[in-house]
């Protein structure tokens, strides 16, 4: 029987909620609130009727492919910190392809924006991918630094040619009726995005599990020098999860465009690729994890905004508690790491020196 201790990864998961909600609750007392009613209305109130309930799901869509892209990236040994400025590209794409195709009818205009989004989230994660394969320059730079890269094209779209011309905001024209996503449920905003999403983690998961080429990219992660050894082409495995990372995150941009706003605007993400990073790194860079981390920052988000019209406290709350979450996670699986290494047994001494001895 396998016995459960802090280093199972569910506990420490629960671990790392149970030491977020103690950590947070000073600032929501400082804010005047009771802690225990405040993660009562971040948690259990978005559950308790069908439409929050349903608004649960609409924002766990993006952050599920971002949370995705995330972990397969770094189940590579890939640190793909870009998957913020990959998710803005899938937008633009979309809502460009979005205006174009309004001659052809969904079965055909949503595949072409869905594709086209995904090839741009892949082409914004190349360029970051070539120079660590080919030059050994760190990825996390690169990535992170065009994050904000993408949102000066957006915002230089939005103010320049994609300025709306009929009101003169910001914003895109509208997308073509035919590249709109449609809605699962009547009169709620869940669209087949959220069914896309648990596509690309069921696919994925098979993928990582189940196949040669998740075995060569989980071998990759864990020890290149020894996936080397093995015949494994580390490089381009690591360029192929990378742009499959960007592909993904692509989607997410996709879905908001062609799901929630059906045009581009300046606050189409509010940092949904850097959530994913919680998101990966909460559900310890496996899909199921990641599915399960997805659900419950999205239960988290819309209970940020009940708990802020309910109980009067910022709404940046749930914000906090979702980066001290990151961080505790982060220090436990660390510590798990550093334990597990102080306890393993010290390597036998080479044979010459028993023998010398």
């Amino acid at each position: 029987m396998r016995r459960i201790t802090v280093r199972s990864t569910p506990v420490l998961v629960i671990l790392a909620v149970l030491l977020t909600f103690l950590i947070t609750a000073g600032p929501i007392i400082l804010a005047g609130a009771n802690p225990i009613a405040a993660y009562a209305a971040y948690l259990v109130v978005p559950l308790t009727s069908q439409f929050t309930l349903l608004e649960v799901l609409v924002s766990a869509t993006p952050i599920l492919l971002t949370g995705a892209a995330v972990a397969i990236a770094f189940r590579a040994g890939y640190w793909n910190i870009g998957a913020e400025g990959q998710l803005l590209l899938g937008a633009i794409a979309a809502a460009g392809i979005g205006t174009m195709v309004g001659d052809l009818p969904p079965v055909l205009a949503l595949p072409v924006m869905v594709v086209g989004g995904a090839l741009a989230g892949a082409a914004w994660a190349l360029v970051p991918a070539l120079l660590r394969v080919r030059f050994g320059i760190d990825e996390v730079v690169t990535t992170l630094l065009l994050n904000p890269v993408a949102l000066l094209l957006v915002n230089g779209l939005l103010h320049g040619p994609w300025r709306d011309p009929e009101t003169g905001f910001p914003e895109s024209a509208r997308i073509a009726a035919s590249a709109e996503f449609p809605t699962l449920i009547e009169r709620s905003r869940l669209h087949i995005g959220f069914l896309i999403a648990i596509a690309v983690i069921g696919v994925a998961w098979y993928v990582l599990v189940r196949t040669p080429t998740g075995l060569r990219l989980r071998a990759a992660g864990l020890s290149p020098h020894g996936a080397r050894f093995a015949g494994i082409n580390v490089s381009r495995t690591l360029l192929g999860a990378a742009l499959m990372s960007g592909a993904i995150a692509g989607l997410a941009g996709v879905g908001e465009v062609a799901g929630i706003q059906n045009r581009l605007t300046s606050g189409i993400s509010p940092g949904y690729g850097y959530t994913g990073i919680v998101v990966a790194t909460l559900g310890t860079l496996t899909m199921p994890g990641v599915a399960l981390a997805g659900l419950f920052l999205g239960d988290l988000t819309v209970g940020a905004s009940s708990a802020a019209r309910s109980l009067g406290i910022p709404s940046q709350l749930g914000a906090v508690v979702q980066g001290v979450l990151l961080l505790t996670t982060i220090a436990l699986l660390t510590q798990r790491r550093y334990r597990a290494r102080a306890a393993a047994p010290p390597a036998a001494p080479p044979a010459a020196e028993v023998a010398s001895g």
